[in-house]
């Protein structure tokens, strides 16, 4: 090949060479701006990384800074709780021993008075079995009355309980006769006790369970006889509460609602604050009336 040829084929050459050379040059530098951006972008999120690592460790201090503060005061809240539980406990405690001390030395009292009661029934009636027994030896023997076969029948007194009977014994009989249900028994025999021993102290006691009696045969006209009985004879006895009511009961029965609704605001006058006086109030209920009497009031107030 000549020399003309070879150099008309290398400046044949020289322009792709140019062109590929260009072509590389600009790879390279987009290579290098790729690499920049790279390094800008890994630096940035090392700082951004440092930074939030920097916030959440910040924000973790904080926060076991507050539990550390809420545990603190949780305890002193605590503490001044039970502090205060115990000054407040202990007069507590205090006054509720002092009331269960009270209370039983009231119960204590309670019995106490109500065995006096017992006592003193079982001597008064032991004194009214005496003074039967002595009214028996001061009075003087009746000569015994001639038969008309010539014969003498033994004279009998016409006053006084018969011999050997006594007040306690003839009372404890009716009340266990009336409460095993022997009721014409027990009806004799309070009725007994009313005839030899009207002016003891379980008397009004014998009169009210006449009328109980009655009660529950049912008899309310006796009924009401009896418990007036009672409220006449013996105002201030034991059974004198619980015969007015029990009369108030009898009028309902026998139909005369005002008389009984009459007895029953009389009782929750007498009695307020007590068993009988609520079980009044209820009755005046179940019969539609109030528990004080209107028209009184009215006339009353003019």
């Amino acid at each position: 090949m000549s020399l003309s040829r070879i150099v008309l084929v290398f400046l044949a050459a020289t322009p792709c060479t140019f062109a590929a050379s260009k072509e590389i040059m600009e790879l390279q530098r987009d290579v290098a701006m790729l690499q920049d951006q790279v390094r800008t972008m890994q630096k940035d999120f090392g700082d951004r990384l440092v930074t939030m690592q920097t916030l959440v460790q910040t924000t973790f201090d904080a926060v076991n800074r507050t539990n550390n503060l809420v545990n603190v005061m949780e305890n002193k809240f605590n503490d001044a709780m039970k502090q205060q539980q115990q000054g407040v406990t202990g007069p507590i405690l205090a006054v509720g021993q002092k009331l269960d001390q009270n209370s039983e030395d009231f119960r204590a009292v309670r019995e106490a008075v109500l065995d006096m009661n017992t006592r003193m029934g079982k001597l008064d009636a032991k004194m009214a079995d005496l003074q039967n027994l002595i009214n028996t030896l001061r009075a003087p023997a009746q000569p015994p009355p001639a038969s008309p076969e010539g014969t003498t029948t033994q004279a009998q007194t016409p006053s006084g309980p018969p011999a050997g009977l006594s007040a306690e014994t003839l009372y404890t009989n009716a009340v266990r006769d009336n409460q095993t249900d022997k009721r014409d028994l027990a009806m004799q025999e309070f009725n007994d006790y009313l005839k030899y021993f009207p002016n003891t102290q379980f008397a009004s006691n014998a009169q009210y369970y006449v009328g109980d009696i009655y009660y529950r045969k049912p008899d309310y006209d006796n009924a009401l006889q009896a418990f007036d009985a009672v409220l006449e004879r013996y105002p201030d006895g034991n059974k004198t509460p619980d015969a007015h009511y029990m009369k108030g009961l009898s009028l309902l029965k026998l139909g005369r609602n005002d008389a009984a609704a009459s007895e029953f605001r009389d009782i929750i006058r007498r009695y307020p604050d007590t068993d009988l006086a609520a079980k009044a109030q209820a009755r005046l209920k179940e019969m539609g009336l109030p528990i004080r009497n209107t028209s009184t009031t009215k006339r009353r107030a003019r």
